[in-house]
């Protein structure tokens, strides 16, 4: 008579094993909640199959108890996955004896050979003495949550991807943002009196750099290039703000001491003393040709005279807006253009791009491919194609930004 249940109770089992994982896959292919995945295997494990205690692990960016139903929450603080259980590689059916007092038996669950989870389980109904009828089941366990850690971990996969793929629509709406902060080459004056060409790469979807272009009065105009420190989103935002700022109290009679002193407790205020901006700014006077500027702890411009091809340089005038609560000393340096001539702003960016030998490269390019008679538009294009500054060039690590004004 014993002989004739078997068979039974074996095709009992079977068959309830055969639903409790097409309930879980339907469940999976229904996209139910991580919550309502890990009750059904609760359920499964603990009336189902009588286990008291069950504890799982799961690895996806680190590892996390994903379910602790029935051992002291304290268990789980203590258990270091990665000193405690990276070891089993297969089920231990003795893990009282060589791991922890209250766990009958641990599960790894193997994913391309390594552990993607651990089941720890305990409290099992014996059904008497002798062997436990829980050891025929460990590899159904093993199958059963194995299906429903991939299904979870797929969950937070699709999840952190629609989350990446949110900042990226956010990042992209930002960087268009951004560039309409730039004035855009069309809007720059190309007349017989003065002319301009800008150029920006930023290294990431946004970035620090900053130029711009203002016509002031009939005669004057105002131009300027700026770079955060850092890079990313919070030195794009402090820019755009600085970008406000600086259009709002640039004026053609201004004093560009005040103006930078203004700047530099609007920085301070709104970026907490964390960051700073290197500025150059300029004013100058179609009429009088005079060249009014301060050069705040910027990358020295290079003026280039078309007439005989000399190179200068713009040097600093006090330190960078924001670097100290206050300016300790600002001074407005002036020079008179006399010559056509060829005023070239940057970032460092540029200037510290470093050639295949892994030297700087400076001010030498500008100099080499603006040293001519040619255009604006034919210099910054073969100096662009001279330094490839592009995605494919990986010597670039930072945002590139040029202003060039042409004073005739």
């Amino acid at each position: 008579m014993r002989e004739g249940r078997l068979p039974k109770d074996r095709l009992k089992m079977s068959k309830f094993k055969l639903d409790a994982l097409l309930d879980i896959t339907l469940s999976i292919n229904a996209n139910l909640p991580t919550s309502d995945l890990l009750r059904k295997y609760e359920s499964i494990l603990r009336d189902d199959l009588g286990i008291g205690k069950i504890l799982l692990y799961k690895y996806g960016e680190q590892w996390e108890a994903l379910l602790n139903s029935g051992f002291p929450e304290t268990l789980g603080d203590t258990i270091n996955v990665e000193q405690d259980l990276l070891c089993f590689r297969e089920i231990q059916t003795d893990a009282a004896q060589i791991a922890f007092k209250s766990v009958d038996f641990i599960i790894p669950v193997l994913n391309n050979n390594e552990p993607s989870a651990y089941v720890l389980i305990g409290d099992i109904d014996e059904e008497g003495e002798g062997m436990s009828p829980l050891i025929k089941h460990l590899h159904f366990i093993q199958t059963i949550s194995g299906i429903i850690v991939v299904a979870i971990e797929n969950q937070r996969l699709f999840r952190e991807s629609l989350r990446q793929e949110a900042l990226r629509r956010e990042l992209e709406l930002a960087a268009r943002m951004q560039m309409m902060l730039i004035p855009d080459n069309t809007r720059l004056p190309s007349n017989e009196k003065i002319r301009a060409i800008g150029f920006y790469y930023p290294h990431y979807e946004v970035g620090g750099d900053y130029y711009d272009f203002m016509p002031l009065s009939d005669n004057v105009v105002g131009f300027c290039i700026a770079d955060v420190s850092g890079k990313g989103m919070s030195a794009a935002l402090l820019m755009s703000n600085f970008q406000a700022s600086l259009r709002a109290l640039f004026t053609a009679d201004a004093s560009l001491e005040d103006l930078i002193r203004k700047l530099n407790t609007l920085v301070v205020v709104n970026s907490a003393g964390e960051r700073f901006v290197t500025l150059f700014i300029a004013r100058y006077n179609i009429k009088t040709r005079v060249l009014d500027y301060i050069n705040a702890a910027h990358n020295p411009p290079v003026l280039i005279n078309m007439e005989t091809a000399g190179a200068t340089v713009l040097k600093q005038s006090c330190v960078g807006v924001g670097m100290l609560d206050e300016m300790p000393w600002v001074r407005t340096d002036q020079i008179t253009l006399t010559s056509p001539t060829k005023i070239i702003c940057y970032t460092d960016g540029l200037s510290e791009l470093k050639d295949e030998s892994g030297n700087e490269l400076g001010t030498g390019p500008l100099i080499k491919h603006y040293s001519n008679s040619l255009s604006l538009t034919e210099n910054i294009g073969t100096l662009i194609e001279d330094l490839e500054i592009n995605n494919s060039n990986t010597r670039l690590f930072d945002d590139v930004s040029i202003l060039a004004v042409e004073v005739l």
